[in-house]
């Protein structure tokens, strides 16, 4: 029941998959890492067995004591030391491991011989069983030892992103409450005026920005969404700034013909296309805002020009350092993020690979 209750602990701890530790521990053991110095260590005494006794069986004894040691020692250590080397119980479990050790080098060492009329041989001379059982003490705790420490390891590592994850999710919620409080401010106000001067104006801008927000509060609550959610967003923006002024720019969406279907992390173009709003159009730079979508080998491309040159990274800008952090936590560094001056206008662009992130948040 101890040993169970380990086990299950264990499993909690360092996120090894549930199934027979058996399984898992040869499955690690055939890992090339712990493979290639395994088959050395064992040719080595394999061929010393075979050339030091001239018994026939010899080398095949050496083959079966070495399948068993790899088999069973490491077993064995990850099934009674789950937590490492301890002395919780009194030292029992390390007794209990060296029982097991010496049944086995006795079984192949001595039984077996005797059953098969063998002679004397270079691991079952009475000293090459006492460095058999060396081998098995030892051998056993350094790859248990080590397939533990992998798997901790590993699961640490999972722990790590997930909480990386919680913390982007952390993030954009903050950005969605922070959403350019100016813009939304500056739209009240309009819509306010509006109801006093052309109500069907204010409607409109009204239901776009009811829309918008509650776009914003349904993708923040999701790991990633389509292309089109995004896209539909963007518009929503872009239209309640042409709302309070339709001279400001013009606006032009070239997308490819069906489009793809892409999952992205949601609200990933937004901060771009405020932007490309905040620095373009409502500084004063009059002209049109150009958002292009395009696939080629198998990555979409979203591209987004605003008039007004880029003027490089301010300090305190948290928008577009977000873009690039989302990417690198999302796509493990397969997503491209630019952004630059072209002439008296700028230009970001998005490079993402068509499978969607290769991480997604936790709902």
């Amino acid at each position: 029941m101890a040993a169970r209750l380990d086990q299950a602990h264990n499993r909690c701890v360092t996120g090894i998959p549930q199934g027979s530790i058996v399984r898992r521990t040869l499955r690690a053991l055939c890992e090339p890492k712990r493979l290639l110095p395994i088959v050395l260590v064992s040719a080595a005494l394999v061929a010393a067995q075979g050339s030091y006794s001239r018994d026939p069986l010899a080398v095949p004894l050496g083959i079966a004591l070495c399948l068993a040691f790899v088999g069973v020692a490491p077993v064995s250590w990850r099934v009674l030391f789950p937590h490492g080397l301890e002395f919780s119980h009194g030292g029992v479990r390390l007794v209990l491991y060296a029982a097991i050790g010496l049944g086995v080098v006795l079984v192949f060492g001595v039984v077996v011989p005797r059953v098969l009329g063998m002679g004397l041989t270079l691991l079952t001379a009475p000293w090459g069983v006492v460095v058999s059982l060396a081998l098995f003490l030892v051998g056993g705790w350094g790859l248990g030892r080590d397939i533990d420490m992998v798997a901790r390891l590993r699961a640490a590592e999972e722990r790590a992103g997930r909480f990386a994850r919680e913390a982007e999710r952390a993030q954009l919620l903050a950005l969605r409450a922070n959403l350019d409080p100016h813009f939304l401010f500056n739209t009240l106000n309009a819509i306010a005026e509006w109801c006093r001067t052309d109500g069907e104006v204010a409607e409109r801008a009204v239901l776009k920005l009811s829309a918008m927000l509650r776009t914003l509060l349904g993708g923040a609550r999701q790991p990633a969404w389509s292309l089109r959610e995004e896209l539909e967003l963007v518009e929503t923006l872009f239209e309640l700034h042409r709302l309070r002024d339709p001279d400001l720019f013009r606006f032009e969406l070239h997308l490819p013909s069906p489009l793809p279907v892409v999952s992205l992390p949601p609200m990933l173009l937004l901060p771009l296309a405020e932007n490309a709003m905040k620095h373009g159009p409502a500084a004063g730079h009059r002209g049109d805002v150009v958002l292009t979508v395009v696939t080629a080998a198998g990555r979409v491309v979203v591209t987004l020009e605003n008039p007004g040159a880029f003027a490089g990274h301010r300090p305190e800008g948290e928008g577009l350092a977000m873009v690039g952090k989302r990417l690198a936590l999302a796509y493990d560094g397969d997503a491209l993020f630019t952004i630059n001056a072209a002439g008296e206008r700028t230009i970001a662009e998005l490079s993402l690979p068509m499978t969607g992130p290769h991480s997604e948040a936790p709902t």
